[in-house]
């Protein structure tokens, strides 16, 4: 069977994606810190990133997973002499690009509801979940640089629409479990720099605190602290001297209009109504086409990053989104 491709133009926005360094470091550090409050998952084994998965394991190891890795699902069979050979290749990839996408896999002959849902006709059959959402990547066999640039694609889907930047691998992390928090304080050249910004921000300077950060992120582009530091005290900006009545009453009165919403959400996010802010602005992408709909997408992962990735809201958020774009 020929391989059936999935194209991804019109769904990956090349002049948006992150730099994928930038974000996996953040990714990295916000899981690490996740982990030393308790509540992250820490790095996984590089035996981690490719598993199997069954049909009552598929809520849980797919779906769920899709809010924080792009997952790659291989269909296949033991008499599957095609298979026998895609496989290697996929799970060699896994472990290369050392959790940018993990690897699920699904054989067809014990798990034919999977196989029936995901209306397979034959196979192998690879398709992707991201955050919710499934895409059909290939049918049949297919070289090694095709599926190289099939995953390169995936990923910046993942990076540029979702913020998914992957998993934090670990070579000497136990297959299997979470590698335990370390909780030892780092202290590194921009301190000083950092504690200024903070001390900003106490001080109601906002300007200036958006100024400290950015001359960290200068030096040090993933600087995890700075870059959250910078998203908070830039919305705090941006709702600075607002007349709260006058934005939600602009925000009723025109719910086409992008920036009223825009401003509504900052607003909303700020007095501590998440959901609400998220709602707004998904809501907003559904109605909107083009670069207003650009627009909203990269002003509500803005404010991701200010709640923080592992905050469940966020992952709930993502998934609304991907049905709002798909």
């Amino acid at each position: 069977m020929q391989p059936r491709n999935m194209s991804m133009s019109g769904v990956v926005d090349l002049a948006a994606v992150k730099a994928a360094q930038e974000a996996k470091t953040k990714a990295e550090q916000a899981r690490a810190e996740a982990a030393r409050q308790g509540g992250g998952t820490g790095a996984v084994s590089p035996a981690d990133l490719v598993i199997d998965v069954d049909e009552a394991g598929f809520e849980r190891d797919i779906l769920q997973r899709s809010t924080e890795v792009p997952v790659v699902i291989d269909f296949w069979a033991e008499w599957c002499e095609p298979c026998k050979q895609l496989s290697p290749v996929l799970e060699r990839l896994a472990v290369e690009y050392a959790g940018r996408f993990l690897l699920a896999k699904v054989d067809v002959d014990a798990n034919q509801m999977l196989m029936q849902q995901f209306q397979i006709q034959g196979i192998p059959a690879v398709f992707a979940v991201v955050a919710g959402q499934a895409l059909p990547l290939f049918q049949g066999a297919a070289g090694e640089q095709q599926i190289r640039e099939t995953l390169d694609q995936l990923v910046q889907v993942a990076e540029q629409r979702f913020g998914l930047t992957g998993l934090t691998v670990d070579p000497d992390a136990e297959p299997g479990a979470a590698r335990e928090a370390v909780a030892a304080e780092q202290v590194g050249p921009y301190d000083a720099l950092l504690e200024a910004a903070v001390q900003a921000l106490d001080s109601g300077d906002l300007g200036g605190a958006v100024q400290a950060y950015k001359n960290v992120l200068a030096d040090d582009p993933g600087n995890p602290e700075a870059k959250l530091g910078l998203a908070q005290a830039e919305l705090l900006q941006r709702v600075q001297g607002l007349d709260p009545q006058r934005v939600r009453k602009d925000a009723a009165e025109k719910p086409a209009d992008v920036d009223a919403q825009i401003v509504a959400a900052d607003l909303d996010l700020v007095g501590g109504h998440v959901e609400d802010a998220f709602g707004r602005l998904i809501d907003t992408v559904r109605r909107t086409a083009g670069d207003d709909r650009d627009t909203v997408r990269l002003r509500l992962l803005e404010l991701f990053e200010v709640v923080g990735a592992d905050d469940p809201r966020v992952a709930a958020a993502r998934r609304a989104l991907a049905r709002a774009l798909f």
